[in-house]
Parts: structure tokens; C-alpha cells; sequence
């Protein structure tokens, strides 16, 4: 199972994604390669926008940490959580979305 974990409430501070789903053997996951996909995206983009924004962790799992906050950065932020989101109400068995 995918957990993804966001601390912050009004202010997302941080997202930490780990796991991997077990819908399909690797290679042929279209959940994680979908998890993958939403992440990898939107990283690129703020890095793009203002490097300085996150720092990502990638030694075990994801992490990451949002450093600055602008109505871009955090629309971003809140854009991938929503397409996790998304995507947890179909694959329900395969990921979990804890807020704290």
C-alpha cells in the first residue's frame, strides 16, 4: 500500500509518500507509475518556479518539505494532493491519505 502523509493543516508543511501499492507486479503498476507521474510533475514545476520553494528527500520514499509559500507554490501543492485524492477513490485498496 501507497501512505502518504500531510502534516499542515490550513499550511501544508510537508508530504511524505511511501510504499508501493501491490496493484501489479512492478514494471506494470499503473498506480504507482500514476503516483509517480502526479509527483514527478509537480516537483518539476515549483522547482521551475522557485527552487528554493521545497527540498525533496528521496532516500526512503518522498518527502517533501515546503519551505516558501505563494498563491502559485501552495496551488500546486494543493493540486497534487487533490489528484491523490482522486486517485485513492478508485484504487481505495492500494493507497492511504492521512491528514496531521
Amino acid at each position: 500500500m501507497i501512505k502518504v502523509k500531510i502534516k499542515g493543516k490550513e499550511v501544508i508543511e510537508q508530504i511524505t509518500i511511501k510504499g508501493h501499492s501491490g496493484y501489479e507486479e512492478s514494471g506494470k503498476d499503473i498506480v504507482c507509475a500514476s503516483v509517480s507521474s502526479i509527483v514527478i510533475t509537480t516537483v518539476n514545476a515549483i522547482v521551475r518556479i522557485d527552487n528554493e520553494a521545497i527540498k525533496v528527500d528521496e532516500s526512503n520514499g518522498v518527502i517533501i518539505d515546503v519551505l516558501k509559500h505563494d498563491e502559485i507554490i501552495d496551488k500546486l501543492i494543493l493540486n497534487l494532493i487533490e489528484l491523490l485524492e482522486e486517485l485513492k477513490i478508485k484504487y481505495s485498496k492500494y493507497i492511504e491519505i492521512r491528514r496531521c
